[in-house]
């Protein structure tokens, strides 16, 4: 653990494209200090991409330690909400940026969750064709999108189909921003915390199990070492398998069920962690189907209910349309589901050989128990 107040650091080791972790509190009002430690140019305009419920809590204080450090700011503010991912709104964002004056040399700021950071790093990746920007993400979840360089918008058929891979010049992770997110969302976030210690550290699992009031009343020592394992575990992950050839999908532990949840129930329902608890529990039974033990399931299922997380499938989401929406992501491949499946709390592995009834009879299991 951290002494009381420190700023956690850890790095994502891409070579000349490494970048800084920042977890603490007091990051927003020393903005300006970090944005000049990493040599971001004041010559040129920055664009602070924020969301509608975001945009008053904390971009004024960001803005003026940015301005206050000779940064000129310009401010775009997105509704709140799934929706925003969509060609739509980059294509309001590049109007932002044009009329922002950014150029080349200019950074793009996502100040939010995970929506604005998938939308903004987007921004990032194809303006100008890729300029530099810096994750500031404000919810639990985003712990999890903010690194790695995955930026992304929507398609009506499918979550984070149209995207690219864009890393950024680093995340500021502020705790002090966390304190304004309803309970629901604090469940969310934490369904992506306890998602790292199941692909790759069981002991993990079991602090998040015993200190799971801790967490829930967001207290700051607690939640700061949760946030540094997690992102400790997909910063190794990414420096490793950058671009998802192989190693990297194993942080997709829930989500091909997840993403199809999501999807047959219009992006709004479910929140994303939620989502992909359901999701874990599913991918957990189908690891019994590979000779894993029940065990792995009623472990995986008793966590995420003691964090107060759905574990069931709402009974209205029809099993076609479920099944429908998982054709359409990026893990079915060649006609064959790709699922990471654990083989034990803590490890996982991923299987290109998943039968598609095995998949649905878990998923009108998980409908009819609801």
């Amino acid at each position: 653990m951290a002494a009381a107040g420190e700023i956690r650091e850890l790095t994502v080791d891409l070579g000349d494209r490494s970048y800084p972790i920042y977890i603490g509190s007091g990051l927003h009002a020393k903005s300006g200090e970090y944005f000049k430690r990493l040599g971001l140019p004041a010559g040129s305009p920055l664009l602070l991409v924020t969301d509608a419920s975001v945009h008053g809590l904390y971009a004024d204080r960001i803005k003026q330690s940015l301005q206050d450090a000779g940064y000129q700011v310009a401010v775009s503010v997105v509704p709140s909400g799934e929706s925003s991912k969509s060609l739509t709104q980059l294509d309001a964002l590049v109007a932002d940026a044009l009329t922002g004056g950014l150029d080349r040399k200019s950074t793009v700021v996502a100040l939010g969750g995970g929506v604005v950071g998938d939308l903004a790093g987007f921004l990032a990746a194809v303006y100008m064709r890729g300029v530099r920007f810096v994750q500031m993400p404000t919810t639990i979840l985003a712990h999890d999108s903010s690194v790695g360089g995955k930026t992304a918008v929507n398609h009506s058929l499918a979550k984070n189909i149209i995207g690219a891979f864009h890393q950024p010049e680093a995340v500021l992770y502020d705790l002090d921003a966390l304190v304004s997110l309803p309970m629901r969302e604090v469940r969310s976030g934490l369904s992506e915390v306890i998602k790292h210690g199941l692909i790759w550290d069981a002991a993990f699992v079991d602090w998040c199990e015993e200190n799971a009031e801790r967490l829930l009343a967001l207290d700051p020592d607690a939640l700061g070492y949760a946030l540094y394992e997690g992102c400790k575990v997909k910063s190794i992950v990414v420096s490793r398998d950058e671009r998802e050839n192989d190693l990297r999908a194993i942080l997709n532990l829930g989500h091909t069920i997840g993403h199809a949840l999501e999807a047959a129930a219009g992006y709004g329902e479910l929140l994303h962690g939620e989502a992909i608890a359901i999701g874990m529990v599913g991918s957990a039974r189908l690891a019994a189907r590979f000779g894993y033990g029940d065990d792995i399931a009623i472990r995986t299922e008793a966590i995420f209910r003691k964090f107060g997380l759905p574990v069931r499938i709402p009974a209205h989401l029809a099993a076609d349309e479920i099944m429908k929406a998982m054709q359409h992501d990026k893990k079915f491949s060649e006609g064959s589901m790709v699922f990471v499946v654990p083989t034990s709390i803590g490890s996982v592995e991923i299987r290109r050989d998943v039968s598609a009834s095995w998949v649905r009879e878990i998923v009108e299991g998980l409908t009819e128990e609801a």
